[in-house]
């Protein structure tokens, strides 16, 4: 055997080594592979919180830190307003506050007034009304006395009539003396005179019984008036429980004041980086006007968007290993959360699938992952950055 055939065979022995090998590589890497799920379509995410005014007012004064890309601490004083005008609007508020109070308290003391005056009205009208019932009662009886008194009269009247009559027969006859017949006369005369009063008492008791009767009338439309005791009560107490009630709404304008005098001091609700500022001094501000946004730098996460055939396997609390490409390092996490919804559909212009016109797309879906422990301690990582996702999904 030559030597270049000897050559021959080891090259084609090498070959086949190298192909072998590389075959067994591939078919390990393929073996490994299944066992994760990358993306490069992903980025660092955050919170991004709109620092905004909540009153109107004219900017004074900006703290010299609240500049694009300087990091601030929470609480910090960022902006201050001119609180003139809600000065003004607050001392208005106490003076109104104020009168509705002493309106309250005088209101209040109406009450126990209006109850003893309007109660002792109908308590006074009541008895009068049973005074003048009595009253009736009374004349009824004096008026049944008096009739009686009329008939005994009559009866008398008529007896001394007719002895007077008799006994002047007996004078004309001369039987009887002048001064037995004067006496009789005078008897009857007598009777006829107290006939007449008695007559007279009874008309006096009959306008007595008519003058009780309209008292009785009086007196009863006297109660009906003054049964309006409790409704005149009802009306005090409601007259004061609207103005304690303004007394509140007055004092909610205080608070409401008070609050809008804070609201003109701005602080930070968090700590981090600001951007977005928009603000400058002797600016208009109104209310809900974003003046600066403030990037927390403790609190970020991954936001990978995976193909929907990638998501199969995938779960919660898998292992991640995420590729930062700015710093070209690795950093290591968990799967926190699967999407609710491919993101095409959180979209404006979401897709309309039944205009007819149908393709068949491969969609994906955000999956947020967390980062573990202190990955990110010196704080280097900025929502929006690039970084590619592997999860290991076995």
């Amino acid at each position: 055997m030559t030597a270049q055939t000897l050559r021959g065979g080891r090259s084609r022995a090498v070959g086949l080594a190298t192909l072998v090998v590389a075959v067994l590589a591939g078919f390990g890497w393929w073996l490994h592979s299944r066992h994760f799920e990358s993306t490069d379509d992903a980025q660092v995410d955050g919170h991004f919180h709109a620092v905004s005014g909540r009153t109107s007012g004219t900017v004074v004064r900006i703290n010299p830190q609240v500049l694009n890309n300087h990091y601030v601490q929470a609480g910090t004083l960022l902006i201050e307003l001119d609180p003139a005008d809600d000065e003004v609007a607050l001392e208005q508020a106490r003076a109104r506050l104020t009168t509705k109070e002493a309106a309250a308290r005088a209101e209040a003391l109406q009450v126990p007034i209006v109850q003893a005056s309007a109660y002792s009205r109908l308590t006074v009208a009541r008895e009068g009304q049973d005074e003048a019932t009595a009253s009736v009662a009374v004349e009824e009886a004096n008026l049944a006395a008096a009739q009686h008194r009329v008939e005994q009269d009559v009866v008398n009247a008529g007896r001394a009539e007719r002895d007077r009559v008799r006994y002047l027969a007996l004078v004309e006859k001369r039987e009887i003396s002048r001064s037995e017949y004067d006496a009789r006369e005078s008897e009857a005369q007598m009777a006829a005179a107290t006939l007449a009063t008695d007559r007279a008492a009874v008309s006096a008791a009959e306008h007595k019984i008519a003058q009780a009767k309209r008292r009785v009338a009086q007196k009863a439309s006297d109660v009906t008036d003054a049964q309006t005791a409790p409704s005149q009560l009802s009306n005090a107490e409601a007259r004061s429980a609207a103005a304690a009630a303004e007394v509140e709404q007055a004092r909610a304008d205080v608070r409401s004041a008070e609050l809008n005098m804070t609201y003109t001091k701005i602080y930070a609700p968090v700590s981090g980086i600001i951007g977005r500022k928009t603000v400058e001094i002797g600016h208009r501000i109104q209310p809900g006007q974003s003046l600066l946004v403030i990037v927390p730098m403790d609190d970020v996460w991954v936001t990978a968007n995976f193909k929907e055939t990638q998501l199969r396997t995938m779960r919660p609390g898998q292992a991640v290993s995420i590729h930062v490409d700015a710093f070209d390092r690795d950093y290591s996490g968990v799967v926190d959360e699967m999407a609710g919804a491919a993101g095409t559909l959180f979209s404006l212009l979401p897709p309309e699938n039944a205009s007819g016109n149908f393709v068949k797309v491969v969609q994906r879906l955000p999956v947020r992952i967390r980062l573990d422990g202190d990955q990110d301690g010196d704080h280097r990582l900025r929502p929006g950055m690039s970084v590619e996702a592997r999860v290991r999904v076995d």
